[in-house]
C-alpha cells in the first residue's frame, strides 16, 4: 500500500507501507510487491507462513479476497492480527517467500518448514 498524499510520478521508500502491519519500508525490511501497489514486509511475511504453512494450516477462510493476487480464494490464508481486511493466501505466502529467499540484495531467510524434503 501507498502512504496517504503519496505522489505516484515521484515515489520514495517511504511511501510504501506493508499492508498487514503498515510498516514503512526501509533499506534492512525486505518487502515484496503485489497486485496495484499491494506490499507484504519480511516479518509479517515470516509471521504468515509460520501460521499457514509450518502449521499446515488447512482451515478456510471461506472465499476471501488476496491483498497480494487480489483474487477470490478458498485456501487457508492469514489474516492480519491489526487490519482484519488484509489476508494473503497460502500461494501468494509461498510466492513472495520465495522471491525474497532468492533476492541478492536481502538477508531474508524462508522460514523452516517441517514438511520440506532435503535438498
Amino acid at each position: 500500500m501507498f502512504r496517504e498524499g503519496a505522489n505516484p510520478d515521484s515515489m520514495d521508500m517511504n511511501d510504501v507501507l506493508c499492508d498487514f502491519c503498515h510498516a514503512v519500508w526501509k533499506e534492512d525490511i525486505p518487502m515484496v510487491e503485489g497486485h496495484r501497489g499491494s506490499c507484504i514486509c519480511g516479518k509479517c511475511l515470516r509471521m504468515a507462513w509460520g501460521v499457514v504453512v509450518s502449521n499446515k494450516m488447512n482451515d478456510s477462510q471461506g472465499e476471501a479476497t488476496c491483498r497480494m493476487c487480489l483474487e477470490k480464494r478458498e485456501d487457508p490464508c492469514y489474516q492480519s492480527p491489526a487490519y482484519e481486511d488484509a489476508l494473503i493466501c497460502r500461494r501468494c505466502i509461498r510466492m513472495s517467500a520465495h522471491t525474497l529467499r532468492i533476492d541478492d540484495d536481502g538477508a531474508w531467510e524462508m522460514p523452516e518448514r517441517s514438511d520440506r524434503v532435503a535438498e
